[in-house]
C-alpha cells in the first residue's frame, strides 16, 4: 500500500512548480483521475485556490481534466482551505479542491481534497486515485463534458458559517487588533469579519500579487506582527497561514502564543462552559509537554499522534473527542467544523479570553511551557538521512544526556524537504546544547 503512494503526502500533493507532479500536464490528468473516481455522471466538484500566481494555471489544468471526465466544476476563486471544507458540503458537492501549499513559498503549489462530507480523503481513495494516474486519458462524449461555473457567493456564505460559531452578542468592540493575512486566501475575508464585530484593526498582509504569499508575513514570519503589536499598542496579533487553516497569535508585550498555548485556552474554556466534560485532547509528537500536564490537570487526558491535521482527526474521531491540535496553530474543533479553521479558531479563542475577562498575556500564563527547540535542516531525502548510523549514535548520546527529564525526536518534515530536529526538556541551556549537537551531526549528514 505504502509503495502505491507515489504523489500523496501527510497533506495532499505538493511540491516545486515547474517540476513533477506539480505540473500542468500532471494536474491535468489528476483532474481527470479524480472525477473518474469521486463523481460518477454529471456530478460537481469545487475548486478553490489561496493567491499563488501558479493557482490560474493549475485551476485550468484541473478544470479540463475534471470536464474530460465528465464532471461540473463549481470555481470559487481564492479562499481559505476550511472554506471549501465547508462549502463542499454545503453545497452539496462531491468533492472539494484545495490549490495551494499553505505555508510554503509562492514557487510550491499542491493539490488536496475533501470528500463530500468536508473531510479528509481517506488513504484507501488516494490509493484508488493514484491507480487512475497509471492509466491513458479517456474523454467522455462531447454532449457529457462537464461545464464550469464560478460561484458568486462563497465568501458570504462561509463568512456567515465563520459567524454562526460564536454567540449572538459577541462583539470586539474596543479591541485593537493587528491582523496579518500572510497575503494568502484570507486577505479578503478575515478583515471584513473582524471589523464587522468591532474590532479596530491594522492590517498586514493583504495586498497578494501572486509572488509574496508568505514571504516575511504569516504565521511562520511572526516578527513583523511582534514589531507591529508593539510599536502601534495593540492588544493582540493574529496570523493566518497561506491557505488560512493555521493561526498564530502575539499577546501585547509582543510575546507569540503559540498552538499548543491556543489548544489549551480553548479547552479550559471548553471545560468552564460544559461542552468539554470528558474524553481528552489530542496533539502529536511536537505538542509541548506543558501542554500534556495542563490538560491533564483541567481532568481530561492527552494523547499524541504523528505530526499531521488528518492524524489528529483521526485521533477524534476513533474516539468521539472534540478537539485537538498542532503547536503550529493548525486545531480542529470537531464541535465546530471538520478540519483546521484558521478564522474560526482566532474567533474562539478571543471569545474565550472574553469570557475569562484577562488578556491574552495573562490567559496564556494558566499554562506552563517547557523549553523547546525545534531545528529544521534542508535535506534532499530526509528519511534516507535520518537512517544515518551516525544519527542513531547521535540519538542514543542525546536521550541518555537528557535522561527522563524531556523529550527528544527527528523527524521527515511531510509537506518541506527538511529533517526536523526537536528538543524539550527543563533546562534550557542543556535543551540548547543537545539540539545544535544533534542538528550539527544531521547536517554533516546531509552532505
Amino acid at each position: 500500500m505504502a509503495k502505491l503512494r507515489k504523489y500523496f503526502g501527510t497533506d495532499g500533493i505538493r511540491g516545486k512548480v515547474g517540476e513533477k507532479p506539480i505540473t500542468p500536464e500532471f494536474v491535468l490528468k489528476l483532474g481527470w483521475a479524480v472525477g473518474k473516481i469521486l463523481a460518477n455522471g454529471r456530478n460537481k466538484v469545487l475548486i478553490g485556490k489561496d493567491t499563488r500566481i501558479s493557482g490560474y494555471m493549475l485551476e485550468s489544468a484541473l478544470e479540463a481534466g475534471l470536464s474530460a471526465a465528465g464532471v461540473d466544476i463549481h470555481l470559487l476563486g481564492p479562499i481559505p482551505t476550511p472554506a471549501i471544507a465547508f462549502l463542499t458540503s454545503n453545497l452539496g458537492a462531491q468533492a472539494g479542491i484545495v490549490i495551494s501549499a499553505s505555508h510554503n513559498p509562492y514557487y510550491d503549489n499542491g493539490i488536496k481534497f475533501f470528500s463530500h462530507d468536508g473531510t479528509k480523503l481517506e488513504d484507501s481513495i488516494e490509493i484508488q486515485i493514484e491507480t487512475h494516474l497509471t492509466q491513458s486519458i479517456h474523454t467522455v462524449d462531447s454532449a457529457k463534458l462537464g461545464k464550469a461555473i464560478r460561484v458568486e457567493d462563497a465568501k458570504a456564505r462561509y463568512v456567515n458559517f465563520c459567524k454562526s460559531t460564536i454567540s449572538k452578542s459577541f462583539q470586539l468592540n474596543g479591541l485593537k487588533i493587528v491582523l496579518d493575512c500572510a497575503n494568502g486566501a484570507t486577505y479578503h475575508i478575515a478583515p471584513s469579519l473582524f471589523s464587522e464585530l468591532g474590532a479596530d484593526l491594522i492590517l498586514l498582509g493583504t495586498h497578494p500579487d501572486g509572488l509574496n504569499i508568505n514571504k516575511d508575513c504569516g504565521s511562520t514570519h511572526l516578527k513583523y506582527l511582534q514589531h507591529t503589536v508593539l510599536s502601534k499598542k495593540a492588544d493582540l496579533g493574529i496570523a493566518f497561514d497561506g491557505d488560512g487553516d493555521r493561526v498564530l497569535m502575539v499577546d501585547n508585550l509582543g510575546e507569540i502564543v503559540d498552538g499548543d498555548e491556543l489548544l489549551f485556552l480553548l479547552a479550559q474554556h471548553g471545560v468552564k462552559k460544559g461542552y468539554i466534560k470528558e474524553g481528552g485532547i489530542v496533539g502529536t509528537t511536537m505538542s509541548n509537554l506543558g501542554l500534556e500536564l495542563a490538560i491533564k490537570a483541567l481532568g481530561l487526558d492527552f494523547i499524541r499522534t504523528s505530526v499531521g491535521d488528518r492524524y489528529v482527526n483521526e485521533a477524534l474521531q476513533k474516539r468521539n473527542w472534540q478537539l485537538g491540535g498542532e503547536s503550529s496553530g493548525h486545531i480542529i474543533s470537531r464541535r465546530l467544523t471538520k478540519t483546521g479553521d484558521g478564522i474560526i479558531i482566532a474567533l474562539q479563542v478571543l471569545e474565550a479570553i472574553q469570557s475569562l475577562g484577562l488578556s491574552l498575556h495573562i490567559a496564556k500564563k494558566s499554562m506552563k511551557k517547557f523549553p523547546q527547540i525545534l531545528i529544521n535542516i534542508p535535506a534532499e531525502n530526509p528519511t534516507a538521512t535520518l537512517s544515518s548510523p551516525n544519527i542513531k549514535r547521535a540519538m542514543k548520546e542525546a536521550e541518555l544526556q537528557l535522561k527522563d527529564h524531556g523529550r527528544i525526536l527527528l523527524r521527515p518534515s511531510g509537506t518541506e524537504s527538511v529533517v526536523r530536529v526537536m528538543v524539550e526538556g527543563k533546562d534550557l541551556s542543556r535543551v540548547q546544547s543537545i539540539a545544535n549537537k544533534l542538528a550539527d551531526t544531521v547536517r554533516a549528514s546531509v552532505r
